[in-house]
């Protein structure tokens, strides 16, 4: 059977997850996310990002976390503005345009929004009231493209949405992985400051399913409960996500899985820097993207799943390698000494 890099949600959960499904399995609890292992999930969460008046919530997906959240916060008038490469944009069938809010795509090498891409939008979209109001700056940390936010550049952009009244939102699908980047010089605590939502992501970082939104801006707290209950998204069994993040973010699980993760993927990048390959973005995440010959792709994919991201010319391509939260050494080295073996 061969290898998996196509994705880092393929396995299921980590043990200490299932294992607390398990010894909680017949206790009864509230439904609809009150149960006691939800609520102590959201303290802990709250505590772990210093901001008692932030308000979280529990949904199953990360499509459903964009949807509920960018739908929620828009008026009928108004838009996202996304960097091309966005998941909102490209692996999200329209969901979010399908709430009758247009997604203003920007062009940038490294999948990263800064306030310079976003001041042409603003100046395209001044003839009011007769276009669409761009009103919310969507964000991935990690990006699409395995890049990352530093501190500075997310309070150069928070800064910028605040004097022009944009709600800044940060898609946390992998942001575990984003901080505990070695490159890394953001906390959670900051996220937490200079976002009005983001969120922390499960699905792709060792839960089963869940994402845990948190809204730090007061305005778009309220009625927030009402848009989950619309759009199908409060689970009666609430518990099946409060247990998991209850355990994800007990004595820093989340984080280290995250740094696994990232710390597999460097094992493969350095082997590849090693043989002179080059990338198509540096990243230092668990996300990466070597520009390699065809004929290599060929012999990869005799062992192992990835994605062909993107062709660069005849004879080479740009792959797609994720590791996960439990990608093992073995399969590391195993890829490490094709490379080996067939790079001069």
């Amino acid at each position: 059977m061969k290898f998996s890099f196509k994705n880092d949600y393929s396995e299921g959960c980590h043990p200490n997850i299932l294992q607390a499904l398990l010894q909680s399995n017949l206790d009864q609890q509230a439904g609809y996310g009150e149960d006691e292992y939800s609520l102590q999930a959201k303290e802990r969460i709250k505590e772990r990002i210093q901001k008692k008046d932030s308000e979280v919530y529990f949904v199953s997906g990360g499509t459903q976390a964009n949807l509920i959240v960018i739908s929620s916060i828009l008026r009928p008038y108004q838009c996202a503005v996304s960097a091309s490469t966005g998941h909102i944009l490209n692996n999200e069938t329209g969901a979010i345009e399908a709430t009758g809010h247009k997604i203003l795509s920007i062009e940038t090498e490294d999948g990263k929004l800064r306030p310079s891409d976003i001041i042409p939008v603003l100046e395209g979209h001044s003839n009011v009231p007769h276009q669409v109001m761009p009103k919310l700056v969507y964000i991935s940390n990690s990006t699409e493209l395995g890049t990352i936010y530093q501190a500075k550049e997310l309070e150069e952009l928070s800064e910028f949405c605040k004097q022009n009244r944009l709600y800044l939102f940060m898609d946390g699908a992998r942001l575990g992985h984003g901080l505990t980047s070695e490159i890394s010089d953001l906390t959670l605590e900051r996220v937490a400051e200079l976002t009005d939502v983001f969120y922390l992501g499960g699905t792709k970082n060792g839960a089963l399913i869940g994402e845990a939104i948190v809204i730090n801006n007061p305005v778009l707290q309220e009625d927030f409960a009402f848009n989950i209950k619309q759009k199908g998204a409060l689970l009666a069994k609430g518990r099946l996500l409060g247990i998991q993040f209850l355990e994800l973010m007990k004595d820093d699980l989340y984080f280290d899985l995250a740094k696994h993760a990232n710390q597999q993927a460097m094992k493969i990048k350095h082997a590849l820097q090693e043989k002179g390959v080059k990338f198509l973005s540096d990243t230092y995440t668990n996300q990466i993207f070597p520009i390699v010959s065809n004929d290599l792709i060929k012999v990869l994919s005799e062992n192992f799943e990835f994605y062909v991201w993107k062709k660069v010319d005849e004879e080479f391509s740009a792959i797609r390698l994720i590791t996960s939260w439990s990608t093992g050494d073995a399969a590391v080295n195993q890829f490490v000494e094709v490379i080996k073996r067939e790079l001069p």
